[in-house]
């Protein structure tokens, strides 16, 4: 499980078929199905749902919620634990002022939070500034996301108009351009910006047209191949200057942009 300042974590499991209760739960809990097609059963208090597991279905479970689970074959999910507190954060910075309570759902057709959660499951990368970013970006993306869909009173959430101020703007990429040890994360980047977390991303990709992550990506990906095509530095060593933490990891990263490994992108380059 990976699991940020507040307290919202993601985790992968896969288990046996379950058969059992499930205590309260002390965070809001998402999954998103990606195993094999199954019916089941959740018994809540004496309300009894049952539906089918398959992928584009989500479960949601409130906090402090307890259920009883009958799933009959292996299960395969991608989970989000959301501390109502961090719920009650994004509706405040989306200007949703009315309490917010997440509905208990089971194998409900969402594929628009089933494709966000199950993209979590493999977003390590090797660098960790780029990782960290992608976590808080993606808990705060699920997080309204849950406002839009899955809350029980209608919520609208907010556009920003604008982007960044040129002069916040400046600072913004001068921070995520520095070799230092800067602090990269987004709750850094937005306070020096004097906004909160989910304006700042918006104000950001209104201004350079990408989220903060793949400002940096881009960014590093144009390091890349400057040192590649204009150096005779090996692949492993342009790998440790940019911040990943092994080869692989930074050529995985490299192909994904690009198409090419960095030694083929080298050969075509010089």
């Amino acid at each position: 499980m990976t699991l940020d300042h507040s307290g919202a974590g993601i985790a992968h499991w896969k288990h046996d078929p379950l058969h059992d209760l499930v205590g309260p739960m002390t965070h809001h809990v998402i999954m998103a199905y990606s195993g094999i097609v199954q019916r089941m059963q959740r018994r809540t208090g004496t309300a009894t749902a049952i539906g089918t597991l398959r992928p584009g279905v989500v479960i949601t479970i409130p906090e402090g919620s307890s259920s009883r689970w009958d799933i009959p074959k292996p299960v395969d999910v991608v989970q989000l634990y959301l501390p109502q507190a961090s719920l009650a954060r994004i509706a405040a910075e989306a200007g949703i002022a009315a309490p917010v309570e997440l509905l208990a759902r089971t194998a409900h057709p969402d594929p628009i939070t089933a494709r966000l959660l199950l993209s979590a499951a493999d977003f390590v990368e090797g660098n960790e500034a780029l990782d960290t970013l992608f976590r808080q970006q993606l808990m705060d993306l699920l997080a309204t996301r849950l406002l839009a869909a899955h809350i029980g009173a209608p919520a609208a959430v907010q556009p920003v108009r604008g982007g960044l101020a040129p002069k916040t703007l400046q600072r913004a990429i001068e921070r995520l351009r520095s070799d230092s040890d800067a602090d990269l994360s987004l709750a850094a980047l937005a306070a020096e910006a004097g906004l909160s977390r989910f304006h700042f991303c918006r104000a950001f990709k209104e201004s350079t047209g990408l989220a903060p992550r793949a400002w940096l990506r881009q960014y590093r990906l144009e390091q890349a191949m400057t040192m590649l095509r204009d150096t005779d530095a090996s692949v492993m060593a342009v790998a440790a200057a940019l911040g990943y933490g092994s080869q692989t990891a930074f050529a995985a990263g490299f192909r994904k942009l690009t198409g090419e490994t960095p030694s083929d992108w080298r050969r075509r380059a010089r």
